[in-house]
C-alpha cells in the first residue's frame, strides 16, 4: 500500500496556478490519488476580504470557502491524472451543486478541507467536499472540475 502524499506550499504552487491573494490551500496533509484529499487553510485577520466583509465582525465569504474546496479538488484531480499543470493543462471549476453553509468562518480558524472523488467521466471530475473547523462542518458542496478547452476544440471557446 502506498503512503498518502503530503504537500507543502511549494509543492502546492506547482500543482495550482493560483497565487496570493487567491491561493487558498496552505498545506496538503494527505492525498490518496483517485480517492481523497485532506488539506488545510489557515484563516488570518490579514485576508484581503476581511476589511469589507464585515468591518464590525470579519467573516470569510462563502464563495471563498467554496473556492478553497475547489482548489483542493483541483490538486486531487491533477494528482489522480498524474499531470503537472502547465500553460496548456488546467482544470477549471465548472459546477457546484448542493452547497450548504453551516456556520461562519472567522480569523484564527483553521479550515480542514476534505474532498472525495465521486467520479471522472469524459474529463469531467466530480467531488464531494466538506470544510470543517474544530471538527464541525462549516460548509459542503458537490464540485465539478474539467480540463481547459482551447478555442476551436469541440466548437467551444477558451474558458
Amino acid at each position: 500500500m502506498t503512503e498518502p502524499l503530503k504537500l507543502d506550499i511549494e509543492a502546492i504552487m506547482r500543482q495550482l496556478p493560483h497565487r496570493y491573494p487567491f491561493l487558498l490551500v496552505d498545506r496538503v496533509l494527505e492525498c490518496v490519488p483517485g480517492e481523497r484529499i485532506l488539506a488545510l487553510k489557515n484563516v488570518t485577520f490579514n485576508e484581503p476580504y476581511f476589511p469589507g466583509h464585515f468591518p464590525h465582525r470579519p467573516v470569510m465569504p462563502g464563495v471563498i470557502l467554496i473556492e478553497a474546496l475547489a482548489q483542493a479538488c483541483g490538486i486531487l484531480a491533477f494528482k489522480t491524472a498524474g499531470v503537472v499543470p502547465t500553460d496548456n493543462t488546467r482544470f477549471y471549476f465548472v459546477a457546484i451543486d448542493k452547497a450548504r453553509f453551516r456556520r461562519p468562518v472567522e480569523p484564527g480558524d483553521q479550515i480542514m478541507l476534505k474532498a472525495t472523488l465521486l467520479r471522472a467521466i469524459k474529463g469531467i471530475w466530480k467531488f464531494h467536499g466538506v470544510a470543517e473547523v474544530d471538527g464541525l462542518e462549516v460548509a459542503s458542496a458537490e464540485i465539478m472540475v474539467a480540463p481547459e478547452t482551447k478555442v476551436g476544440e469541440n466548437g467551444g471557446e477558451a474558458q
